[in-house]
């Protein structure tokens, strides 16, 4: 594991737990489960530009798919 990653993982879990608050605060399914997603998505994602790619994905789902 290089200081990218470790960066990019400390960024996206962040990230994910402000979603997951947010979700859970306002009963809302999409950011609960992409802020769910975004926290274990480094433990799963070996190289550091799929990490960023799919980390990027899941940060923009929420704004585009309401429910």
């Amino acid at each position: 594991m290089n200081e990218y990653r470790l960066i990019l993982a400390l960024l996206f879990g962040a990230i994910g737990l402000g979603f997951f608050v947010y979700g859970r605060r306002q009963k809302a399914i999409v950011p609960l489960i992409c802020g769910v997603a975004l926290m274990i998505l480094p433990y799963f994602i070996p190289g550091t530009w799929p990490l960023v790619l799919a980390g990027v994905v899941l940060i923009v789902v929420p704004y585009y798919y309401r429910f």
